[in-house]
């Protein structure tokens, strides 16, 4: 029992759906999932099997097993009589209504209900809802069985306490929730990341830097130093020991903010940078680079929490 919950629904079985259902296993739950696409109990079973080795690299608790994962061809079989339900459905705001409701008539009324939703609203989602108060946004970043963020936050008509359970739950499968203090499209992460992705293609369409190169000034440069600290501490730091008082007073942050620039998304700007993507991937596929990847986060989560 974690949190009082040993049996987790997971409805939508896609890529994100299948990362948490590796990661809730590999914490000793049991799994109940469901999805309705043609071979989606295949592709979530090998999912679970070609994750499982990171997550053994990572640490799996007592009693974690792949065999505690069942499939379900309808949600009623994988709601009942679960604790906790993590959606992972389409990201369809209507497609959201009417899968929330199906769950919420499905599962036991002390339940929590969880988004993965990395845009819609809850207080949207939960519209017709039975019981609102129990539904929330439980976002996290891709893939969900290897990056810690969790974000959370309620909708108009969720219960404070369902915020704090499901922030208790997910700090007690070893998730690192952050808590919104409201709703916002995008939510925060996703924003932050847009912000990123917006200039990128900007410095691209005004000829300054190739795919590849705009790429590496991310992956070779500040995002290192993300993976320890976030923007706000590396500039904090970035102040020596005035810290961000003395950066903001002497060397300031926003002289940049009024040249930033919203690139023109023509077909023919998409067509050249996904040609560029193309070129910087080389050989690799999808498949060998993500894998790639995973081994990647994995050294790199192992390495911070060796050190603290």
């Amino acid at each position: 029992m974690i949190e009082g919950v040993s049996r987790v629904a997971v409805v939508g079985a896609g890529t994100i759906g299948a990362s948490w259902a590796a990661y809730f296993l590999a914490h000793g739950l049991d799994v109940a999932a469901t999805d309705p696409a043609p071979g989606a109990e295949r592709f979530l079973r090998r999912f679970v099997e070609n994750a499982w080795p990171a997550l053994e690299r990572l640490g799996l608790v007592p009693g974690a097993s792949q065999d505690r994962l069942s499939f379900h061809a309808s949600l009623v079989g994988a709601c009942d009589d679960a604790g906790f339900c993590q959606e992972s459905g389409p990201e369809q705001e209507s497609a959201k209504v009417e899968l929330l409701a199906q769950i919420d008539a499905a599962m036991p009324e002390e339940a929590l209900i969880a988004s993965s939703s990395s845009s819609r609203l809850v207080t949207a989602m939960q519209a017709r809802c039975r019981h609102p108060e129990r539904c929330v946004l439980g976002h996290p970043f891709n893939p969900p069985h290897l990056i810690p963020l969790v974000e959370v936050v309620g909708g108009a008509r969720t219960a404070p306490a369902s915020v704090e359970r499901a922030m208790a739950f997910y700090r007690a499968v070893g998730k690192y929730p952050i808590r919104l203090n409201k709703e916002m499209p995008g939510h925060v992460s996703n924003r932050l990341q847009a912000a990123i992705w917006r200039e990128a293609a900007y410095l691209v369409e005004q000829g300054v830097v190739s795919v590849a190169d705009v790429d590496a000034a991310v992956s070779m440069g500040p995002g290192l130093r993300w993976a320890i600290m976030g923007p706000i501490m590396t500039y904090h730091l970035g102040g020596g020991e005035g810290g961000l008082r003395y950066l903001l007073d002497n060397i300031g942050v926003a002289h940049l903010w009024p040249s930033l620039g919203t690139p023109e998304m023509t077909r023919a700007f998409e067509d050249e940078l996904i040609a560029g993507a193309e070129a910087e991937a080389g050989a690799r596929s999808i498949p060998d680079m993500a894998a790639d990847r995973d081994r990647k986060l994995v050294a790199i989560l192992g390495s911070i929490r060796d050190r603290g």
